[in-house]
């Protein structure tokens, strides 16, 4: 099979179920950024990371295509591959066991610290604007609602990660000065 269809020579991509939209449909947008996101991600776990930290990003990589998947198929009564309440709980344990080794904020932080933290903190903003991008979406078509909670709660880990990954590797929170 080729790579190449040249089926979207014309601006034009198709989603699950036969459905063509244009490439600058908000749904491609928002698909687009979460793809974006996962490569992000990808550069992280290419770093040595503590085994409970790799599997868990692991995790994400494998849930970020669901986000996609779901994204990309306009058809709601299609089940098949939807972000659940599920997805979301994952996370939000995984933030308060991760949160639970870490030091109360007192200041806003700045991105930094070594390089797998950075990188984290990065594929966190790109998360962010797939949420952004998310939201945009559903104001002109309607999506499982699922994917703004994931989006946003991942957003929470990756902060959360990032300063684990800095704090066990003897890297201080960069604390924000005015």
């Amino acid at each position: 099979m080729k790579i190449y269809t040249k089926t979207g020579d014309d601006g034009n991509t198709s989603l699950q179920g036969d459905f063509r939209i244009s490439k600058s449909h908000p749904r491609i947008f928002a698909y687009g950024a979460v793809d974006e996101a996962n490569a992000a991600l990808g550069i992280v776990l290419s770093n040595p990371l503590d085994e409970d930290v790799f599997n868990i990003l692991q995790k994400i990589q494998n849930d970020l295509f669901i986000v996609g998947s779901d994204l990309s198929n306009p058809n709601l009564n299609d089940v098949k591959n939807r972000v659940s309440l599920e997805m979301i709980s994952v996370l939000e344990e995984k933030i308060d066991v991760f949160e639970s080794e870490l030091p109360s904020l007192t200041n806003f932080i700045l991105p930094g610290g070594i390089v797998p933290a950075s990188q984290l903190h990065f594929a966190r903003t790109v998360i962010r604007r797939a949420e952004t991008l998310t939201v945009l979406l559903a104001e002109k078509d309607e999506i499982n609602s699922n994917c703004i909670i994931y989006l946003n709660r991942l957003s929470d880990l990756f902060f959360v990660l990032s300063r684990i990954i800095n704090k066990r590797n003897g890297r201080k929170d960069i604390l924000w000065k005015i």
